[in-house]
């Protein structure tokens, strides 16, 4: 199976860096959900897309200007794949993926990261992505689908390494981004 690592949170937890340090250090391809949902209501739309994407390698970006789908691209199953974004990892997706990952992080935190990044954009839809946000993990619970949980802490840009019980309860910063390298290697790839 090709290498598939899907990052999931909610917003504000983390996934665009640790997804963005991953593909730089592996060369793995990346797609941000943040292109495939349709508006700031489609979060389960968006969730659904990415299982078209990991079946048929094909995904149409949205145009948040003109609120309407743009452009096809496409992406090579052959090669090592990372999709990030809230609702990527659901038991669809899961089953099509090789690994999955939940980035947890405290409430104000995210909401602080996330209106830092997006501003006034999206300040008038925190609260009705977070209501989206909520449903979608009543009904998938993707922390539970995921092979690693992890404290969002650890994808700062800083390089500054939390303490193991931040991250994972026994494996230091630099040991997660090691391993998921490696999941990410090519030379995983079966012929």
């Amino acid at each position: 199976m090709t290498p598939t690592l899907l990052i999931d949170g909610r917003s504000g937890s983390g996934k665009t860096e640790l997804a963005t340090l991953l593909a730089r250090g592996t060369g793995a391809q990346l797609v941000r959900m943040d292109a495939l949902y349709p508006g700031w209501g489609g979060l389960a739309a968006g969730s659904e897309l990415v299982t078209r994407l990991l079946t048929t390698g094909r995904w149409q970006r949205w145009d948040w200007e003109r609120s309407q789908r743009a452009e096809w691209h496409e992406v090579d199953l052959t090669r090592p794949l990372i999709v990030e974004g809230c609702g990527a990892l659901t038991a669809a997706n899961r089953a099509l993926a090789t690994f999955g990952i939940w980035l947890e992080l405290d409430a104000t935190t995210r909401k602080q990261r996330a209106l830092a990044r997006d501003g006034d954009t999206y300040a008038p839809h925190w609260n009705e992505w977070a209501a989206q946000e909520d449903a979608l993990i009543a009904r998938e619970n993707p922390a539970a689908l995921a092979d690693d949980r992890v404290n969002g802490n650890m994808a700062e840009r800083d390089g500054r390494t939390t303490s193991p019980d931040d991250v994972h309860a026994t494996s230091t910063r630099s040991d997660l981004l090691a391993r998921w390298c490696a999941l990410l290697d090519p030379a995983r790839v079966e012929p």
